[in-house]
């Protein structure tokens, strides 16, 4: 991979093809349970299409991020626009090809991909064999996106049902396909062993001898928003405001898991990547999980390292919009923050994503800035940069403002 941008997001969304299920799962064995598009309508007798999975005839409809495609980013004005048909999807979202165009134009090197509509995650159906059968197709689809350039990196889905060791299986699988890692929930699917229970360790080994991250998403299944109380007159945008902005708390939920439990003691080069939660937050975490360190005196129960130098060895978080978090990025770690766009949702900044990062690392040095948007996720996932060394200088160009998305939108107040 070249770089000339010299800027990585470490969260963008993939946003599969309509066929990617169906030319990759057997029509006798599941028909209409593959994942595919079908006709759909809202609460409103609207009518329109929408993703089925496992003969799924219900659901959320379509629009506001529920329908063929999370995308928009890619939209054009008015600003978010969502696809109500798959006819409506701009190829510069689901062809691993043209996208390149798309990042590009926002002067982005490459992507860590986490799922878009429907999914990465197929146990909610409560049948193992259809959750590995389409864990594998979904992980196969984006092997095909990794093979058609490497400035994407994928991030394996895992089949939960079918336990730990076949999550292992398909994690080396994956991995020997192009994945750069995995997606995991915060809180494992009902019924199975709490995330610190060393059931799971075998998914911690595998991650560790292969020397690739475990991934955890915004609110990561922990529900967070289900804990506040919800409001019926929020419109439908104010509500996905209110619902996504308490993911900042994921890593607080996770961290002190993963170090109290013992699972970074007895995995001490295990990677883990906290997305689109931010990076205010770790501040606290390193602050309560050190204090509750010093003073229960836990060295005495096996947790030998203290944890804020744990997180700095281990963890890494993502940020794209708070300068707030970034004026406290020697507190976190300036080798453990990396830059994401969340592209194509609704919150990326596309195709105006430096105009963010000018505005969010206004005063930052030339050194940090480096770490943070590149250099950092180059190590993290171990990319092959063939001109590496001509950065060693950054060749940043200046950006103007592109019409479209968040920030170019002639709509946008």
């Amino acid at each position: 991979m070249k770089l000339k941008h010299g800027l990585i997001s470490a969260d963008s969304h993939v946003v599969l093809d309509k066929d990617a299920f169906k030319e990759r799962m057997s029509a006798s064995k599941w028909g209409e349970k593959i994942p595919q598009i079908i006709e759909a309508t809202n609460s409103k007798g609207e009518t329109g299409e929408r993703w089925s999975v496992y003969a799924s005839k219900g659901g959320r409809g379509f629009g506001e991020g529920f329908g063929v495609a999370n995308c928009p980013a890619v939209m054009g004005d008015p600003f978010p626009t969502y696809p109500t048909r798959w006819e409506q999807v701009p190829r510069t979202a689901w062809d691993p090809l043209m996208r390149l165009h798309a990042l590009d134009e926002d002067g982005v090197d490459a992507e860590v991909l986490f799922p878009n509509n429907p999914g990465g995650s197929f146990y909610q159906h409560k049948d193992p064999d259809f959750e590995m059968d389409a864990v594998r197709a979904y992980n196969d689809a984006l092997s095909d996106w990794a093979s058609a350039s490497d400035r994407y990196l994928p991030l394996a889905g895992v089949p939960y049902l079918s336990g730990p060791e076949a999550m292992a299986r398909e994690i080396e699988r994956a991995v020997e396909g192009g994945h750069r890692g995995m997606n995991l929930n915060g809180r494992m699917p009902g019924g199975l062993p709490h995330l610190a229970d060393p059931v799971w360790d075998p998914v911690w080994d595998v991650l560790q001898s292969l020397g690739v991250p475990v991934h955890f998403h915004g609110s990561s299944g922990l529900n967070i928003s289900g804990t506040v109380m919800e409001w019926e007159g929020f419109s439908v945008r104010q509500n996905h405001s209110a619902s996504t902005t308490p993911s900042a708390v994921t890593p607080g939920q996770i961290i002190p898991h993963l170090i109290f439990s013992g699972i970074t003691e007895r995995f001490p080069n295990l990677k883990v990547v906290f997305a689109e939660a931010g990076i205010g937050g770790l501040n606290y975490v390193l602050a309560a999980c050190d204090h509750e360190w010093e003073t229960r005196h836990l060295w005495t129960e096996g947790i030998t390292s203290r944890p804020s130098d744990t997180v700095r060895r281990q963890m890494y978080a993502n940020f794209w919009f708070e300068d707030g978090g970034i004026q406290l990025r020697e507190n976190i770690g300036i080798n453990n923050i990396m830059w994401e766009s969340d592209f194509p949702h609704v919150a990326s900044f596309h195709p105006n994503s430096w105009l963010a990062v000018e505005r969010v690392l206004e005063g930052v040095s030339v050194e940090d800035r480096k770490k943070l948007l590149y250099e950092n996720a180059i190590k993290v996932y171990k990319l092959d940069v063939t001109n590496l060394a001509e950065w060693d200088t950054p060749k940043w160009q200046k950006h103007e403002p592109l019409p479209g998305g968040a920030l170019g939108s002639m709509v946008h107040a």
